[in-house]
């Protein structure tokens, strides 16, 4: 195995990092049918990836499939709180992936993380949030060139692209992962509504139950924590800016009022909008003393953090592992989680492999697609082949044991013809 680049903690922390990576890589059984299959075809052969991501088991595993089906793969870290420094080590050690990424590292760390993945000149991408194409068409605009195509992960990303596509500014074709039936219906409301709950209850030791929890947005993350909430026992808040989404919230059963009114009644807050402050001084003027504010939409802006530092008197730090308080006054405090980061990888692991299984599955696929296609791809934002996503999903009924129907050659003959009537 060639020796590689690398920029990790320790790696001495490989040993138990690998054994996190094989306990993931038992519930990804999708994933690992593509990887004995690319193991054999090679079908990545001369493509470098260049990929920013959350540095866990499950994209680790990720990693390894993409490794073996012939890419050279560099990995640095989409969220600084987000990276296992242990599956870090063990990609590095164990299955010879470049990987930059520290967690907790400092915003020049992570710029500088992200041009060392440049620097091995990728001619496929993977971003979590797009930092990587940005950084492609700014900075590092001389070697956007080389890119044949990208994938996008994220819905924050996706709409960062689509707004660069239509200002005429996108350079290389991409690839909506995030839209892909096989992502969002699944990663985005059952593992970040599993894992976001998970990460405040571990942040907090929060009793959900009773609880009067606000969901600021109500996309396919938030219909997820809204329901996972809701399973807890928790009385659910919905606020929304589209009118489409806020009547679904009405339809399944949720309490939908603005923001102005949220605040004053909410126990725990979680935004997941991909918008910038959608949690504002306003807001946080009016909440109760001991409310807890969070963020599992991908980037820190959606608490507007400057505001709640300039109207505390005091702000106390790791009170709680992840957990800091803003002393508003004698009579309140509030109380912030990982530094309003994804609260879901900061304070937990993130989404359970058995999701991941799903995404990764067609990430994987999405990769071979994009590289057997080369240049032929149409600079734009493109959707998941549909065949991709019919094949995932069916290997994972597979995986669970679950059988379904077939169409009868009669049910064929009506969906594809009008002849018959009443």
């Amino acid at each position: 195995m060639a020796k590689s680049k690398h920029d990790v903690t320790d790696l001495k922390m490989a040993p138990s990092g690998k054994k996190r990576i094989l306990w993931a890589d038992r519930d990804m059984p999708v994933l690992n049918l593509i990887r004995e299959r690319f193991e054999k075809e090679k079908p990545l052969k001369g493509a470098t990836i260049g990929a920013c991501m959350h540095v866990t088991t499950e994209t680790a595993n990720l990693m390894r499939t993409l490794k073996a089906g012939g890419a050279q793969v560099a990995l640095c870290a989409s969220n600084p709180l987000s990276t296992q420094d242990e599956t870090a080590a063990s990609l590095v050690k164990d299955f010879g992936v470049d990987v930059y990424a520290r967690r907790a590292e400092s915003v020049k760390v992570f710029y500088d993380h992200l041009n060392s993945v440049i620097d091995n000149k990728p001619n496929i991408t993977m971003d979590d949030g797009a930092d990587l194409v940005n950084l492609l068409h700014t900075k590092r605009s001389k070697d956007a060139g080389s890119v044949s195509a990208s994938m996008e992960e994220t819905t924050t990303g996706v709409i960062r692209l689509r707004a660069m596509h239509e200002s005429g500014d996108l350079k290389f074709p991409v690839i909506a992962v995030n839209d892909a039936d096989t992502k969002h219906l699944f990663d985005n409301r059952y593992g970040t509504g599993q894992s976001t709950l998970d990460g405040v209850v571990r942040a907090t030791d929060m009793l959900l139950a009773g609880k009067k929890v606000v969901i600021i947005g109500y996309g396919w993350c938030g219909r997820g924590a809204a329901l996972r909430a809701r399973g807890a026992g928790a009385h659910v808040t919905v606020t929304e800016i589209n009118p489409l989404k806020a009547l679904e919230a009405v339809m399944d059963g949720f309490d939908v009022r603005p923001m102005g009114e949220a605040a004053a009644a909410g126990e725990l807050f979680i935004t997941v909008t991909g918008n910038k402050h959608v949690i504002r001084g306003e807001h946080f003027r009016k909440m109760r003393d001991g409310a807890i504010i969070c963020n599992s939409g991908h980037f820190d802006v959606e608490i507007d953090i400057p505001a709640l530092q300039k109207m505390s008197k005091k702000v106390n730090r790791n009170v709680r592992t992840n957990v800091d308080e803003y002393v508003i006054n004698a009579n309140k405090r509030l109380y912030l989680l990982a530094d309003g980061r994804l609260v879901n990888l900061s304070c937990a692991t993130g989404h359970p492999a058995s999701v991941m299984d799903m995404s990764f599955a067609t990430q994987a696929l999405t990769a071979e697609w994009a590289h057997k296609s080369g240049k032929k791809l149409n600079v734009a934002v493109h959707d998941v082949p549909q065949k991709i996503e019919e094949w995932v999903a069916k290997l994972k009924l597979k995986s669970m044991n679950v059988a379904i129907d077939k169409l009868t050659s009669d049910q064929k003959l009506y969906l594809s013809s009008y002849g018959e009537g009443t």
